[in-house]
């Protein structure tokens, strides 16, 4: 019996239906890809890290299900049927569900790797370098024969045909890539011929873009004297290349975008410079004329300036005369009011001397002796004139003399009678 292709095809789908039916794998997701119509497509890896590998499909459908994005390096388990692509008689896994089961081999040492690096600063904003924004050789570092390497060629023409573009050829994709795209790195650090450098391959799986993950060419790049683009895959693509480079790009066509400023957008800059230094000049000539007018008509009338600065110096004079006679007003006030003060201060003194003078009389009189006589009283004295004190101090037949108010008396002791 000889088959036709599409018999054979359908028989061997049959034969699969009923031998596994429904059936679920496990595995490491690889070159997943999402069409514009929601179907996925991509390969599942055997989790043991073997060569075995099976395409699967997943209808928008069933995607539309997925409580999260799925990524290269993922392990997922799978529930689907086994069937035959006729198209290509391919066998591959239709997927009815998906759930991750953890993250794959390689993801993990991205991840490992990406958090060492991370910590000993690689990643920091604070080392990057700002692009030179208006470079006259940009560099790039590729393979000869990879179409990013036609996109950037493109995209560098149509913005900046002026700009002198040099390549450094270098695989991309293999075992060999991360030493090739260091020594590309060091030729174009060593000549130092371009000013800025694009390092840039089209998408692939995470194995495909595996090189851009090595920890050597990520330590070259961030040592890098020339600032650095990195544009490798997709938009969601990421490697630790384009965590190291100066600025990540997400395609290689918008790195070249990103380092050469287009042709059209620096002539309008140009144009409004132009314009404003043309106004800038114009506004400059027109301040000296009006200056040069001005000098002319005071050059042409001699006299008015005299006459200007005559009346300048007559104010100046009479300004001089009017603060002279101001501060002589003012010293006189106040000589004024200084000698009134010290006529009100000499007023006072001598009214404070002459009560002083009348207290001390009063008491002076107080203890003038003639005022106590005048009481009746009678100063007493022996014959030597030292006065009597006490009566004991008298002796019968002794002479002693009295004195009043009014006059004296000799006078001679008859007796003595002192009281008890």
């Amino acid at each position: 019996m000889v088959w036709g292709v599409g018999a054979l095809l359908l028989a061997a789908n049959d034969a699969l239906q009923s031998r596994f039916g429904a059936c679920a794998v496990r595995g490491e997701l690889s070159g997943f890809t999402r069409a514009s119509s929601g179907h996925c497509y991509f390969t599942l890896k055997d989790a043991e890290g073997g060569a075995a590998a099976l395409r699967c499909a997943m209808f928008r459908r069933a995607a539309s299900m997925l409580d999260f994005t799925p990524r290269d390096g993922q392990q997922v388990e799978l529930r689907g049927r086994i069937a035959v692509y006729e198209a290509r008689g391919e066998l591959q896994l239709v997927v009815e569900a998906m759930q991750r089961v953890g993250a794959g081999t390689l993801y993990e040492e991205f991840l490992r790797l990406k958090a060492r690096l991370e910590a000993q600063g690689l990643f920091d904003d604070s080392r990057k370098r700002l692009l030179p924004p208006h470079p006259d050789a940009v560099g790039i570092v590729t393979s000869l024969g990879a179409a990013a390497l036609r996109d950037v060629l493109t995209t560098l023409a149509r913005r900046a045909p002026y700009l002198r573009v040099i390549v450094y050829p270098s695989p991309v994709q293999g075992a060999e890539a991360p030493a090739a795209l260091i020594e590309a790195l060091g030729v174009a650090a060593q000549r130092s011929e371009v000013d800025a450098l694009i390092l840039c391959r089209g998408g692939g799986s995470l194995e495909d873009l595996w090189a851009f993950n090595d920890e050597r060419l990520v330590r070259a790049i961030a040592a890098s004297p020339i600032p650095l683009v990195c544009g490798v895959g997709h938009e969601t693509d990421v490697t630790l290349a384009d965590l190291a480079a100066d600025l990540r790009a997400p395609t290689p066509t918008a790195a070249a975008e990103l380092v050469a400023p287009a042709q059209t957008e620096l002539l309008d800059e140009l144009r409004g410079l132009q314009l404003r230094a043309h106004r800038a000049v114009q506004r400059m000539l027109e301040g000296r004329a009006l200056r040069l007018d001005q000098l002319s008509l005071r050059l042409s009338r001699p006299g008015q300036a005299l006459a200007r600065h005559v009346h300048v110096l007559n104010l100046h004079d009479e300004r001089r005369r009017n603060a002279l006679v101001s501060v002589l007003r003012s010293r006189a006030q106040r000589q004024q009011e200084l000698s009134a003060r010290l006529l009100r201060a000499q007023q006072t003194q001598w009214q404070r001397a002459a009560a002083r003078l009348d207290a001390l009389q009063a008491r002076l009189q107080a203890l003038d002796p003639k005022r106590v006589l005048s009481r009746g009283y009678a100063w007493v004295t022996d014959a030597a004139g030292q006065p009597v004190m006490s009566v004991r101090a008298l002796q019968a037949g002794q002479q002693i003399r009295a004195v009043w108010s009014d006059g004296s008396a000799e006078a001679e002791v008859r007796a003595v009678q002192p009281e008890e």
